[in-house]
Formats: structure tokens, C-alpha cells, sequence
């Protein structure tokens, strides 16, 4: 393996200087070997153990992931900036113990920025709000490996301005049935003015997020994802399902419930983790084509930059007054599940 580099960050592309000598080591003992120091975008970034390996069979190391991340920040924040994001943290590696962290931690640098979330059980914590290439470095010093962001800015949290569906196939459903299941959403989504930006969810699905206008309570949008779901099963009752317990259900299951004030999905270019070692990226041509093996952390999917920059990218496509329809998609009749359903 060569050795490892400092580099300075500067605009899109990481810039990489002469390697550092492994002789500025600090006497720390770690696996890793002496904490890097990056200056991504005028801010210093300290990447503690470097060398740590945290996918053993490719042989990815945590710098390797910093790199990614760096390398696929505009999607990235794409999916997660701007947002409160739960952090999925494997200090180990992905043969190691995992845990959901919803608090920042007390020692961040001070342009890591937070924002304080409640929860309906009334408890609240502090979680971070990335905005930049240098938050997403930081936190994958912390072998954060997957960022779920709410469907809320950080500057209004009661206003969800993403209506998110997850199609969950049942055991044994094979992709060709849940891509098959996504266009029939496409459809649905196109005759009411709405566009749906398809991501894989990372393991066996797919995830359809659509930006809509910050007008509607956490309750109504869950409503509206309630009766896309039930409009799906209708057009395509042989493929999917919106029947909420799991003895009912058959092919593929459009969750509705990933919509509630508590629920968090795994963004866009996460570093994913699955047996595979998949990243959970978009777009809607990944869900006409069957899955392969994702390229190693240190050689992202030539597309990802330019789906990044794209003009037509999720970002840059304004919410659609057609939103509106959202809250006719259901009749007033319609019987909601309890809220932890």
C-alpha cells in the first residue's frame, strides 16, 4: 500500500501533496498509525488512525473513506446537507459492533453545525447538520459509514419538504420485481405533477424521495404516502403491497411509514454497508439495470460527479407547486394506521 498523504482540498477535487513521512507519526501505538491532517476547503480536518481498516476484504482503510466522501460531496449534500442526520457508526469496521448516534458529539469543531431535534416521546438531542466537504470528512473520521438524514431542513423541522418511499421486497422477491414496482411509483408520482428521485436503499430496495413544498404537517405528508402506496397496489396488485402486517403482505411493500416525525433513511452515496459493501446511490436507470458489485471506496462511480453537478440533479429541481395534489391523494375517508404503524 503506498503511503499515506496529506492533502488540501480546495473547490470540487481534492488536490494531493507530496506524501507525509511516516517519521511525523505521533508514538500513539494505534493500528492505524499517526493522525493526518487534512485542510479541506480552509478548515483543518484531523483523521485519527488512518490506516484502520474498516472493510477487511477489499482492504478499505478509514482514510480511504474519507477520501470517498470527499470525492462524492456534492451528492453527498445533495442527499444530507442542510439536514439533521442520524449517524451510523462502526468504529471497528463493518465485522465490528455498529450503533445509531443521534447526539453530536460535545467535541466537534466549532463550524460542525447542530441543531436540536424532538422526538415524539419528548426526549431531544442535538444532531449534526453537514453543510460542507469538511463536516462530511469529520464525520467519517468518526467511521460514521452511513448518514440518515430527516426529511426536514435544519432551519424549519416541522415542515417536511421530502415525501420518502421505501419499496421493501419480502424474502425471496427478487430486483426484477422491484424495479418493476419503481416505475409503476415513476408513473403514479408523473400524473400528478410530482417527480420521484430513486436511490437503492443499500440493501434489497429502493428508496423514491420527493422534494415537495415545506406546507404540509409530518402527519399529512405520511397520509399522502399512505395513499401513493395504496394507488401502487392498485396499478400493480400482483407486484406490491401497502398492507402493514408482515403475514399480509406479498412482493414488494410500499413502506409508507419511513414518512413519520421519528424516521430517518439512509442518504444518498452513503458509505453503505451490506455483505456486498454496496453504496446507496441513485439514479432512475440504476433501477432498469440488475445490481453489481460497487466500485472500491477509492474508485467512486465514474457518474457520481456528474450527477452531482447535474442542473437536473435532486437539489436543483424546485419543489412543485403540483405538490398540492399531495394532499389530494387521499379521500377523506381514508383509515390511517396508528402513528407507530
Amino acid at each position: 500500500m503506498a503511503p499515506f498523504t496529506s492533502f488540501r482540498v480546495t473547490g470540487d477535487r481534492p488536490k494531493y501533496s507530496s506524501p507525509m513521512p511516516r517519521s511525523r507519526s505521533s508514538s500513539s501505538g494505534q493500528p492505524g498509525g499517526a493522525a493526518e491532517r487534512l485542510v479541506v476547503d480552509g478548515r483543518e480536518v484531523a483523521v485519527s488512525n488512518p490506516g484502520k481498516v474498516l472493510f477487511p476484504e477489499a482492504g478499505h482503510t478509514k482514510l480511504d473513506l474519507v477520501r470517498y466522501y470527499l470525492a462524492v460531496a456534492d451528492g453527498a449534500l445533495r442527499g444530507a446537507g442542510g439536514r439533521p442526520n442520524v449517524m451510523v457508526r462502526y468504529p471497528n469496521g463493518i465485522g465490528g459492533e455498529h450503533f445509531f448516534q443521534k447526539r453530536a458529539p460535545a467535541s466537534r469543531p466549532p463550524w460542525v453545525e447542530v441543531v436540536s431535534i424532538k422526538f415524539p416521546s419528548g426526549r431531544s438531542a442535538e444532531e449534526v447538520v453537514p453543510r460542507d466537504a469538511a463536516a462530511l470528512a469529520w464525520l467519517a473520521n468518526l467511521a460514521c459509514l452511513e448518514l440518515h438524514p430527516h426529511p426536514v431542513r435544519a432551519d424549519d423541522l416541522d415542515h417536511p419538504d421530502e415525501l420518502r418511499v421505501d419499496l421493501d421486497p419480502v424474502p425471496g422477491v427478487e430486483w426484477d420485481q422491484v424495479r418493476r414496482v419503481a416505475r409503476v411509483v415513476e408513473e403514479a408520482l408523473g400524473e400528478l405533477g410530482l417527480t420521484g428521485w430513486p436511490k437503492t436503499s443499500g440493501s434489497r430496495g429502493l428508496h423514491v424521495i420527493v422534494r415537495i413544498e415545506r406546507r404540509w404537517s409530518f402527519e399529512q405528508v405520511r397520509r399522502a404516502a399512505l395513499a401513493l402506496a395504496r394507488d401502487v397496489e392498485r396499478r400493480a396488485p400482483e407486484l406490491a403491497t401497502s398492507k402493514w402486517w408482515k403475514e399480509e403482505r406479498h412482493g414488494v411493500f410500499v413502506d409508507y411509514n419511513q414518512n413519520a416525525k421519528d424516521r430517518t433513511v439512509a442518504s444518498a452515496y452513503a458509505g453503505w454497508v451490506t455483505v456486498r459493501e454496496a453504496t446507496s446511490t441513485s439514479p432512475w436507470d440504476a433501477a432498469s439495470e440488475s445490481r453489481s458489485s460497487t466500485p472500491p471506496l477509492t474508485t467512486p462511480p465514474s457518474s457520481s460527479t456528474a450527477r452531482a453537478s447535474s442542473p437536473t440533479s435532486l437539489s436543483s429541481a424546485a419543489p412543485r407547486p403540483a405538490a398540492t395534489s399531495a394532499t389530494d391523494l387521499w379521500p377523506s375517508s381514508v383509515s390511517m394506521p396508528a402513528a407507530g404503524r
